[in-house]
């Protein structure tokens, strides 16, 4: 599929761009050609202000996110969106935090973009896990501690009759695991971890607002992370690692010390 934007073309077509972090720099290449020219973005909160900056003047900037716990819009109405601008004979951009097929309902988007007949491409960015990780310091695996990593949610669809996923299981598994919207639920979701078989003791990291000038992080065990991440008022955005590479966060957190370095 040709992923040169078209110009008259109807109807347009939907690029679902996956932002990165939060950072700027850790933007593609193609992402940031493609938000240039685009006739439209849609895009989440988590989008930075300097990715925006990027646009056109004339386009048309469409904020569908999620803000301070409640949906500005509901999904079905974020797809109608995409659908009615390319109708419109628009280029647009769904400009979603992170990568658009991880955690980012970008599966949903393709599937009602296919269905109405609209040309779409997936552009993958740097998902927040990998990130948030980089930038503190853990390795998410190390021939050492860990050969294998897990991408969970800790915030399933609230129409489900029950969480899909099984805790006490990934607690055995010895892998490195990456909760992502874990932080309302972490107490319940270490609970079960250790339940399952994980030590109290396993290090477990938080990391909140990674690659930004917010950027924070707890390094602690999975049997306090809760309570010492709440008594330290950390919240979302944030990615919870748990597993033995997050003890080499105290060693290796080269972005949280070149911030002390800076303020010093």
């Amino acid at each position: 599929m040709n992923s040169v934007l078209a110009t008259n073309q109807n109807p347009g077509k939907v690029f679902l761009v996956g932002a990165g972090p939060g950072d700027v720099e850790l933007l593609t290449m193609k992402a940031a050609r493609l938000i240039r020219a685009a006739g439209a973005i849609v895009h989440d909160h988590l989008v930075s202000r300097e990715i925006l900056a990027l646009a056109r003047p004339e386009a048309e900037l469409v904020f569908v996110g999620k803000k301070g716990g409640g949906f500005c819009c509901p999904q079905r109405d974020i797809e109608g969106t995409l659908i009615r601008l390319a109708h419109e004979g628009k280029n647009v951009v769904r400009l979603k935090g992170g990568d658009p097929f991880i955690f980012g309902r970008g599966g949903e988007e393709a599937e009602a973009l296919a269905t109405a007949g609209i040309a779409f491409e997936i552009v993958p960015g740097v998902t927040s896990a990998l990130a948030a990780a980089a930038y503190a310091g853990i390795p998410l695996t190390h021939r050492a501690h860990s050969s294998a990593v897990v991408f969970l949610t800790g915030h399933e669809d609230p129409n489900k009759p029950d969480t899909a996923i099984r805790w006490e299981d990934y607690g055995r598994i010895g892998a490195t695991l990456c909760l992502y919207m874990g932080m309302k639920n972490l107490e319940t979701i270490t609970r079960r971890l250790q339940a399952g078989g994980l030590v109290a003791e396993t290090p477990a990291a938080v990391i909140q607002s990674a690659t930004t000038g917010e950027h924070r992080q707890l390094v602690t065990t999975v049997g306090r992370i809760a309570i010492e991440s709440e008594h330290a008022g950390f919240g979302a955005p944030a990615i919870v690692v748990i597993g033995e590479v997050a003890g080499l966060a105290d060693k290796l957190g080269w972005f949280a010390a070149r911030a002390e370095t800076l303020a010093s």
